[in-house]
This record gives C-alpha cells, sequence and structure tokens, in this order.
C-alpha cells in the first residue's frame, strides 16, 4: 500500500520527467524512489532557471545534491564562456570594429566578467602559412600585430579552472593538465595512478625559477628547487619529479 501511495505522489508530482526514468524494479526499492524524487526536483528546478527566467544555469544558486545532478547532464550553460570575435585581418591589424563596442556591452549586461579576445581567423591562417619562426615574427613586426591563439589558451584554461605542471626527462618533457587546487600525491596520479598510491614526495621548481637560472643545479643553488610532501598544492608551471614506492601498486592488488 505504501509502495503505491508513493508511486502515485510521484505521478501525480512529478509526472512523465520522473517517471520516465523509472525501471519496474526501482518500485521494489523505496530509496531508489526518493532519490529519483529528489533528482527530479532538481530538474524541474533547472527548466525554470532555462525556461521561465531565461537563464544560463551557471548564474543561479545550486545546493551540493543540485550540483551532483548537473554534473551528470553536463548542460552548455553551467560552463564558463570566452567570448571570441572573429575580425577581418585588416580590422585586426588596425584593432577596429564598430561591432566590438556593442558586443562588449552585450556582454557585460548577460555575462559579467566574461572575457572577450578580438582575434582574426584571416591573420592566424596567415601566419600558419609561413614555414619558419622567423617568417612568422618579421610578418608580425610588419604588421605590429601578434597572435592570440596563446592568450585564448590560457583564458581557456583560467576560465575551466585548469593549469599544468611539466615532468622531464633526458629524451622528452610533458605538460599534464589538472584541476586547480590538485595536491601533488593527485597530480602524480596523473602520470600514473601507482605513482599516487606509491606517492613519498615531489621534487619541484617552478619554470620561472628554471629559466631565470638556466640549469637544473642553478636553480639548486639558488634554493629553487624543493622537496614537498602530499599535501603541497601543485601550482600552474612547476616542474615536478615525483618519488614513489614502485611495490605500493602490488601490494594494494595483493589486499584486494
Amino acid at each position: 500500500m505504501l509502495r503505491r501511495d508513493v508511486a502515485c505522489y510521484v505521478w501525480r508530482d512529478y509526472g512523465g520527467l520522473l517517471c520516465s526514468k523509472l525501471k519496474s524494479s526501482d518500485f521494489g526499492n523505496l530509496g531508489m524512489l526518493w532519490y529519483r524524487m529528489a533528482q527530479s526536483e532538481t530538474l524541474l528546478k533547472i527548466k525554470d532557471v532555462l525556461v521561465e527566467e531565461k537563464k544560463h544555469i551557471r548564474f543561479a544558486d545550486w545546493s551540493a545534491h543540485d550540483i551532483e545532478v548537473l554534473n551528470k547532464y553536463l548542460f552548455l550553460t553551467s560552463k564558463p564562456c570566452i567570448y571570441l570575435v572573429n575580425l577581418s585581418d585588416k580590422d585586426f591589424i588596425r584593432k577596429k570594429n564598430k561591432w566590438l563596442p556593442k558586443i562588449k556591452e552585450w556582454v557585460d549586461k548577460n555575462d559579467p566578467g566574461a572575457p572577450i579576445i578580438p582575434f582574426s581567423g584571416a591573420f592566424e591562417h596567415q601566419l600558419a602559412e609561413l614555414e619558419t619562426d622567423a617568417d612568422r615574427k618579421a610578418y608580425e613586426e610588419e604588421h605590429k600585430c601578434v597572435s592570440v591563439l596563446d592568450k585564448i589558451i590560457t583564458t581557456g584554461y583560467k576560465a575551466l579552472q585548469l593549469e599544468y605542471f611539466f615532468t622531464a626527462g633526458p629524451d622528452e618533457v610533458k605538460a599534464w593538465t589538472v584541476q586547480k587546487g590538485t595536491k601533488a600525491p593527485q597530480a602524480a596520479g596523473r602520470i600514473h595512478t601507482d605513482f599516487e598510491k606509491g606517492f613519498i614526495m615531489a621534487e619541484v621548481m617552478h619554470f620561472v625559477d628554471f629559466k631565470e637560472e638556466g640549469t637544473e643545479a642553478a636553480a639548486k643553488a639558488a634554493g629553487k628547487y624543493r622537496q614537498q610532501g602530499r599535501n603541497y598544492v601543485v601550482e600552474d608551471g612547476d616542474i615536478i619529479f615525483f618519488k614513489f614506492n614502485a611495490g605500493a601498486g602490488l601490494k594494494d592488488a595483493k589486499k584486494k
């Protein structure tokens, strides 16, 4: 009787939105029904924000449970925006376009604080067609204008709260992407899960310090090469050498 009443309550208040997601086996599990009800409340709230209020999802207030549901559906308007304005090469070089002020006015009104980056696909294409770095540099100097591709990439990383660290060996250098605020063991896990399980320490120097000092040995002599433990929060541009217990992953596997 209780199960039937709960099912009727769900149907009356949440309709097809919820019941279309239910399987017959769900009705034998009240916990699952209550979970579906809580999820449907979030979905209805999302509908109100998008349809009734005509707002982007990221501008609304959400509870921890709401965020858990949102992360499953990956709505486009929940993501931060960067506005790229594609100009003709002529307008890009002279840094003028009649529409830019109007675009900025709209963005400031509808998405305050969002970055706007004017660029020119035609200009970037012309640069890409040149064969050498020297030719590209000469072209930029001739037109007193530079590529903004690097700016677009770094702005995108910042908007998504991403950063990268480097690992280096005799034959290659690799960049690894992590979420801002990632600690050293989890960063090590981006390379291999055994690195995280057996993490001992991270030897760290920042790229800016390495570039300033010229060599790893010089960075060490200047006190800019540091040993960090598992609570170290990785910074954008760190060069890291991880030390780990190679047998830790095997031991964990045996325990299972």
